[in-house]
């Protein structure tokens, strides 16, 4: 026998005790005591049991500790699908549990059908020739979703997904790695996931091979599908941003885009090059500035041009760019440089994202124009105009304008409102006062806190734009740098009308376009396993639709037979029919029944009432336990009762002792708002979260978060016991309970009308997640 082959027969015979002497000592199945056979609800209801025999703090065995350990660890590896297949197949239950299965299945094919693991001879492969580059780019799942989706509403990302073994990925490295390194030096993101160790997130992004790219903006990912060359891939980011981001300016259309900042309250920026198309730079900075500027381009080689250039003085030879304000005769600020990097733009434009005299359209711009004193030094003013529309107040804004160019300080912020279109606003800061009516006033504020308290002063008599009016005001502003207690009068005022916010029929129609295609690209580039969900949809609404004409036609066909009403009775229901439409018009918050309908969240109503629930309809479910189901469900009652009549919200409750995994996984994502210790602490058992509501929107996947309030904040509410049978319109069985129990319990839901409020309102912080888990 050659000595080659007896090597390889001798390894052959090695193999069998190598993989006996795998799997090691640790093995979840008996740890547990359960068989290989065995379901997820024998292991869930295995692992509950000996969790509670063996919990630290209720079992004082100097083992129990150590044993609550494994207990821990062979749940893990076990209650996922994919670790407990490692371990059937390879008895691994160590760190390499997290890795891909796939890194399990890659063998080197040798000879005669042979396979050896890449593990097994140490092969350096991927791991030490992979390019180091993509380090610097690697997502994981936690960072994508709450940083990488935010940021792609400022600028588009360009994400790979590898993985190990993939001969396809070092095929396309170097492009790859030239096309990130440009595309972020331009202003995009880049992105790189490992489907091996982040295989949540790319399952997330839909990536079922390696290698895919994919685009991400506005939250919103596009799969590319063309060749991997440098065009293509430029021309994929592109495509992404929207089309009209920048407009093409010539000597016909310079004056009616500059004027525009009237209607859309914007400087206007102008960037003059000789490039026939628009860079893809300028491009990219108008996606991230679009909020605050409008972007135009003009291309100075081309015929039509000439005036523009000359009314502002171009170097044809040279990238300009010019931003305009109120004044669209002359730009306001000027930068010029023969090669345009992205630092020097950024620093040029986040210096000039407001007018001389911005108009308050939104509470955004009013946070951002005039933000919530931090200390006593960094004490930031703003004066604000009173106004009207038209030509009659068109004097005094003019006038206004010329003191804000000519006080322009870091501590001061001139900005003017439109008092019919924030009536609550001005009401607030002139309340009502007959001198100022149909005139124009000037206030002087200072935010004290996000609630909306401020401090002011207003100026005796109405602005006229006089000297004698701009005297006083320069005074009043001279004094204010001495005396902040200047601003004597202090009021609440309510959140800003978004002004310019698209009507409802546009926005529907423009998610109609994307979701449209998302169906379309879908159809086109994803295999039949994806598109199951979008089919089955489909027929469902079909066979929905077929059936109720059918019902329908049915029921017309009796209804005919049935005898015309006499006249009586005609006018009888026409009275009911005013009175009923005269009723819902004059208080649209009265409820429409006259109790509280709350239902338990359970594995069978739970896909109706959450997953599937219907767009812009919410499910507000409170947590409680068998000890505080009544007392809870009693306050939760009567907090909730006024939100009734809103056919958008859905009551439920949540038991606690069932459902608790459930409820720890979902607040995972709210870390922020409610800190969740680790999975396997020796408290995870005890955490009381009765009393917490969530508000649950199925549809766009988030949740708001009502942490029950502590006792003591306000003594005067402590002590006192609701009596739940004094409103006539609830259906109560029996008296509420007064004892301090359930006093304590009760207070647990204070102050959740308030949280409600701001539920309806939109202000509340909002939780995503990837997916609804199942409800066990």
């Amino acid at each position: 026998m050659e000595p080659g082959r007896a090597g390889w027969v001798l390894l052959l015979l090695l193999l069998p005790a190598l993989g006996a002497a795998a799997p090691g000592e640790f093995d979840p199945y008996r740890v547990l005591g359960v068989g290989r056979s065995s379901s997820q609800a024998d292991i869930k209801k295995a692992y509950k049991r000996l969790a509670r025999e063996w919990h630290p703090d209720k079992n004082k065995d100097p083992g129990a500790e150590d044993k609550f350990i494994q207990i821990s660890k062979a749940y893990e590896i076990l209650s996922n699908e994919e670790k407990r297949a490692n371990f059937d197949r390879y008895g691994d239950a160590g760190e390499s549990q997290g890795f891909s299965q796939q890194q399990h299945r890659q063998f080197h094919r040798f000879h005669d059908g042979f396979y050896f693991d890449e593990s097994f001879f140490h092969f350096p492969f991927n791991s030490e020739r992979r390019d180091t580059s993509d380090e610097k780019y690697l997502l994981h799942f936690s960072h994508y979703i709450n940083e990488i989706v935010p940021d792609s509403f400022k600028k588009p990302y360009l994400i790979k997904i590898t993985s190990d073994w993939c001969f396809s990925c070092i095929h396309i490295e170097p492009v790859w790695k030239e096309v990130a390194q440009e595309l972020e030096a331009l202003g995009a993101g880049i992105g790189v996931v490992h489907a091996g160790y982040e295989r949540r997130l790319a399952h997330h992004l839909g990536a079922h091979s390696t290698p895919t790219l994919l685009g991400l903006i506005n939250g919103k990912i596009t799969f590319f599908h063309n060749a991997v060359v440098r065009e293509n891939l430029r021309q994929f980011v592109e495509n992404l941003l929207p089309g009209n981001l920048v407009e093409k300016i010539t000597d016909k259309n310079y004056i009616r885009f500059l004027s525009d900042w009237r209607k859309d309250n914007k400087p206007h920026v102008l960037l003059f090059d000789h490039m026939p198309v628009v860079p893809l730079l300028y491009k990219l900075t108008a996606f991230a500035y679009r909020d605050y500027l409008s972007f135009g381009y003009v291309y100075v080689g081309l015929r039509g041009t000439e005036e523009l250039s000359s009314q502002y003085n171009i170097n044809v030879y040279t990238p300009t760019m010019m931003v305009f304000k109120e004044h669209i005769d002359r730009p306001a600020d000027v930068v010029q440089a023969r090669e345009m990097k992205k630092q020097l733009i950024d620093d040029f434009l986040s210096q000039n994202k407001f007018l001389m005299v911005a108009r308050l359209t939104s509470q955004r711009l009013f946070q951002e124009l005039c933000p919530v004193k931090k200390s006593h030094r960094q004490r930031k003013h703003c004066v604000v105009l009173l106004t009207g529309e038209g030509e009659k107040f068109a004097e005094a804004y003019e006038a206004f304008l010329t003191f804000a160019v000519a006080n322009t300080k870091d501590t001061l912020k001139f900005v003017h409102v439109y008092s019919d279109r924030q009536p609550e606003f001005a009401d607030a800061l002139l309340m009502d006062e007959e001198k100022y009516h149909g005139r124009s006033a000037v206030v002087i504020l200072e935010r004290r806190n996000n609630a909306g308290k401020i401090a002011y002063k207003a100026l005796e008599e109405a602005w006229q734009g006089s000297k004698e009016d701009n005297f006083i005001l320069l005074d009043l502003l001279d004094q204010l740098r001495t005396d902040p207690s200047l601003l004597s009068s202090e009021t609440v005022v309510a959140d800003l009308n978004d002004e310019l916010a698209p009507m409802f029929l546009i926005r529907w129609f423009y998610s109609t376009l994307d979701y449209i295609s998302d169906c379309w690209d879908s159809l086109f580039h994803s295999n039949w396993r994806e598109m199951m969900p979008l089919l089955s949809l489909l027929f469902s609404a079909l066979f929905i639709l077929f059936g109720t004409v059918i019902v329908q036609a049915f029921s017309d066909s009796s209804d005919t037979r049935d005898a015309p009403p006499s006249g009586k009775e005609e006018t009888a229901t026409k009275t009911e029919k005013n009175d009923a439409s005269f009723s819902k018009e004059s208080n649209s918050r009265i409820p429409k029944k006259g109790f509280v309908e709350v239902t338990e969240l359970t594995d069978i109503n739970y896909t109706s009432n959450l997953v599937r629930l219907r767009p812009g309809h919410m499910n507000v479910v409170l947590i409680l336990s068998n000890s505080t189901k009544t007392p809870l469900l009693q306050k939760f009652a009567l907090e909730v009762y006024t939100f009734t009549g809103s056919s958008s919200l859905h009551f439920s409750f949540l038991s606690l002792d069932k459902h608790r995994e459930w409820l720890e996984y979902l607040l995972e994502f709210a870390q922020d708002a409610a800190p969740i210790p680790n999975q396997y602490d020796k408290h995870f058992l005890e955490r009381d979260y009765t009393g917490y509501v969530l508000a649950l929107n199925g549809h766009k996947k988030y949740f708001c978060l009502f942490k029950p309030h502590r006792s003591g904040d306000e003594g005067g509410t402590l002590g006192s016991c609701e009596d739940y049978d004094a409103l006539q319109h609830t259906e109560a069985r029996g008296k509420s309970s007064c004892s301090p129990g359930s006093k304590s319990i009760k207070n647990k839901l204070h102050k959740l009308s308030f949280w409600m409020e701001r539920l309806l309102e939109g202000s509340l912080q909002r939780f995503y997640i990837p997916s609804w888990p199942a409800l066990d």
